[in-house]
């Protein structure tokens, strides 16, 4: 548990500098220049992410259940991931409603994303991974709320129609295929 804790430490802490300390990132950034603060941003993340994923890995391996399983929450899970996919093609799909409405739907993403995860698992490596996930999306979106939203394009119906179609295509090759072929659980399958 201590290298999936200091793996998102750094991971997220580094990803919290924005919202928690716009002052001390702008003064590294002028210290540092552009260039520099992005690469020691970058190893940071890269660090605290390898360091999540094997710390959580060896956690997985001598779980500690936290509470009973609820029957059913995978599905309910899933369906909120389909419902967290829509907001991640949200991100990318230019010129729809969603991104126009929500303004931050990746941070959005992650928030549902992480509940979902928690609904459907019950370990002290879960609570501990998707737990903090849950806590930095809460925190970032509400920074980024507070921040004037950039100006976007116009929305249109097809942008809309497209990011639904992506989102509910990426639900479902995790949900069929690469939740279970990268790590190892098909999330409907229990």
């Amino acid at each position: 548990m201590t290298w999936l804790a200091l793996g998102l430490a750094l991971f997220l802490g580094i990803h919290l500098t924005q919202a928690l300390a716009p002052t001390w990132r702008e003064a590294q950034l002028a210290g540092m220049g552009e260039k520099r603060w992005k690469s020691f941003y970058s190893l940071v993340s890269l660090i605290g992410f390898v360091l999540i994923l094997w710390g959580f890995a060896q956690a997985r391996q001598q779980p500690l259940p936290l509470w009973p399983r609820i029957p059913g929450m995978n599905h309910a899970a899933a369906a909120l991931m389909l419902v967290a996919m829509v907001l991640l093609a949200a991100v990318h799909v230019p010129r729809n409603h969603l991104k126009a409405k929500l303004q931050h739907p990746m941070t959005l993403a992650v928030k549902v994303w992480a509940f979902a995860h928690l609904l459907a698992n019950n370990t002290l490596a879960d609570l501990m991974l998707f737990g903090s996930f849950l806590v930095w999306a809460i925190l970032v979106f509400r920074a980024a709320r507070r921040r004037p939203a950039p100006a976007a394009a116009a929305p249109t119906l097809l942008g809309t129609v497209a990011t639904v179609v992506v989102g509910v295509a990426l639900w479902a090759g995790f949900a069929f295929w690469a939740h279970a072929a990268w790590l190892g659980i098909a999330p409907l399958g229990r």
